[in-house]
């Protein structure tokens, strides 16, 4: 885990460069609502609100980035009002806070735009019972979270804006369907059932605190689709707070809420938080424990026994969660990662026809984008896939099938990318091999996605020579090999899980 971490690629340090704007935003955010003479629950809710600004907002563009960050206190604001005009009423109180979780996971079918707004709308309910805020605590709080955002906005899209000189990503559309076909509407049932078990269940171990386990359970379905993407998130969540809470004992507590020190403590954990996401969600989840821990300490609540609800707290929002998604409407890991396999392949082919329309002289062929895409479509399969080749996972021949298709799909994409590079030599040319080479990657993709009879197979005679072909060879020969596990009896390297 250390090394995924910390020797995990970086180009162009854009991990790095994210952490470090998190921080300098989010100082900057808490330091403008001290000056605004704001309490403690006001710099707390700037804060979060800050942080989520320039954490959950991923639209491909920077300015659907900004349209979005605009609109987060619009969906923010009247769910603060609606948490803190109940406080007083639990059971309104909880029925909303289900109500805004569904919708939080609903949201999600409008893409990234509606995953961010999802996530601001529950995260400020959440801050809500944290604060245990009151209407009488609104008009401070509307403030700071206007000022936060405005700073964390100014500091993304004004002061260090890197995101302008990269290319927009290429990130693939969710699965379709309609009703309960729909995969986010599916979610959205199961995260509410698995939050009204939290909800209930963390009440009866503590009257104060229960919003914790609300809490698990929401962010356990944050990023997955199958059931067994999210039992494996739910597993991490629980390391990474146990590990958190360990670490809290050492470092948190003997801090006893020092203001320089907390802060000093805070940056360094926000840092973690940004720059382990992408890599490690059990280090993410260290970091935002031990920083849930320092504001503790600030309040002057922090103790051993605070620490121990948080894991018990944590246990019954992953076990809600867990129960959720095997009992209620359950998404297979096995449909979900058969799709994207499906997708990958299909841009594999994309990939390859459109390098041999360049190829062939035609002005408007351009393979870099389905390049792009393919590689978000790969990180959809291995994310999918997790939960197989977890080392946890009793099943060794389902795992071993796994990782020969994900080593597999990975062979496909590095000869895609070689057939791009030399695809952008001006001085290639067409090759009538070349298109007979297309045609049979172009069967050989319908073979594995669609189910037919076609025998796939690699190209007769010798290895080709020149670099374009050696590189539909290639490909022909991963396209070949993905077809034993993925035609093996159980009907996928997945099937059943």
């Amino acid at each position: 885990m250390l090394k995924r971490v910390f020797l995990a690629p970086d180009p162009g340090r854009t991990r790095l460069r994210f952490a470090a704007r998190a921080v300098l935003g989010i100082a900057l955010a808490v330091a403008v609502c001290g000056l605004a003479g704001h309490s403690l629950a006001g710099a707390v809710t700037g804060g979060l609100a800050a942080l989520l600004a320039l954490f959950t907002v991923t639209d491909a563009t920077v300015r659907g980035q900004a349209v979005t960050t605009a609109l987060l206190p619009a969906v923010g604001l009247p769910v603060l009002t609606a948490a803190a005009e109940l406080h007083d009423h639990p059971v309104a109180r909880d029925l909303t806070f289900l109500a805004v979780v569904g919708a939080g996971v609903y949201a999600r079918r409008w893409g990234p735009r509606g995953h961010s707004l999802g996530v601001f709308a529950f995260m400020t309910f959440f801050v809500a019972q944290f604060l245990h805020a009151t209407s009488g605590r609104l008009p401070e709080l509307y403030a700071a979270v206007l000022l936060s955002v405005a700073v964390a906005a100014a500091v993304r899209f004004w002061l260090w804006c890197y995101e302008r000189r990269l290319p927009p990503p290429a990130a693939p559309a969710p699965p379709g369907g309609t009703g309960l076909a729909r995969v986010t509407t599916r979610q959205a049932v199961q995260a509410t059932a698995g939050a009204g078990f939290a909800l209930v269940v963390g009440q009866l171990v503590s009257g104060q605190r229960w919003y914790w386990a609300v809490g698990a359970t929401w962010w356990i379905f944050v990023n997955t689709t199958s059931r067994g993407e999210t039992l494996v998130r739910g597993f991490r969540r629980l390391l990474g707070t146990v590990i958190g809470i360990a670490l809290g004992l050492l470092v948190a507590l003997p801090v006893h809420g020092d203001p320089a020190v907390t802060a000093v403590l805070a940056a360094a954990c926000v840092f973690g938080i940004f720059y382990t996401a992408a890599v490690s969600y059990t280090w993410m989840m260290l970091w935002v424990t031990l920083l849930a821990g320092l504001l503790y300490g600030l309040l002057g609540v922090l103790g051993p026994g605070l620490l121990a609800l948080r894991l018990a707290e944590t246990g019954v929002g992953a076990l809600g969660a867990a129960l959720a998604v095997i009992f209620v409407l359950p998404v297979t890991t096995h449909s979900v990662t058969d799709a994207w396999i499906q997708r990958a392949l299909r841009c594999v082919h994309a990939c390859a026809a459109e390098t041999a329309r360049r190829l062939a002289g035609a002005a408007d062929a351009d393979p870099a984008p389905r390049v792009a895409e393919l590689e978000q479509l790969l990180a959809r399969v291995r994310l999918s896939v997790a939960p197989l080749v977890h080392p946890l996972n009793p099943m060794r021949g389902r795992k071993r099938r796994a990782r020969h298709v994900l080593a597999l799909l990975d062979d496909c994409a590095r000869e895609v990318r070689g057939l791009v590079a030399v695809a952008a030599d001006p001085e290639a040319s067409h090759d009538a091999r070349l298109a007979t080479a297309c045609r049979r990657v172009e069967a050989a993709v319908e073979a594995l996605t669609e189910g037919g009879d076609v025998l796939v197979q690699a190209a007769d005679g010798p290895s080709a020579t020149e670099p374009v072909l050696a590189h539909l060879h290639g490909l022909e020969r991963a396209l070949a090999e993905l077809a034993r596990p993925l035609r093996a009896p159980s009907g996928s390297p997945l099937a059943g899980a």
